[in-house]
């Protein structure tokens, strides 16, 4: 299967964490010693709304529901390159006269 592509673009307020997986071991003397853990050490996580009619966040719907949470899809966050990732979570919202607001975290996966 082809790895999809989402196309949808999030409201201004995308907010971005990113961690760094390390290994630190403190020692008697106050010595620390801090070293990456893994050959993925940096990964992150996008916080992410988008706002629309019922057509527009439908699909966004549809589109993060085909993919269940398993199986990751590309797309490029700002001040980012393209990249793979995965959403195990979205929220919906009704806002009244026919306009919808979907909030969704993407986290970054490493293989399709």
């Amino acid at each position: 299967m082809a790895i999809e592509t989402f196309t949808w673009c999030p409201r201004l307020n995308a907010q971005q964490e990113v961690k760094f997986r390390t290994r630190t071991v403190q020692f008697g003397d106050g010595y620390k010693q801090v070293t990456g853990e893994g050959i993925n050490l940096r990964s992150q996580t996008w916080a992410l709304e988008f706002t629309g009619n019922e057509t527009y966040i439908a699909a966004i719907k549809a589109f993060l529901d085909r993919h269940q949470g398993t199986k990751s899809f590309s797309w490029r966050p700002p001040l980012e390159p393209l990249g793979l990732f995965r959403c195990s979570t979205y929220t919906p919202t009704a806002l009244g006269a026919g306009k919808y607001n979907l909030s969704a975290t993407f986290e970054q996966a490493f293989a399709p």
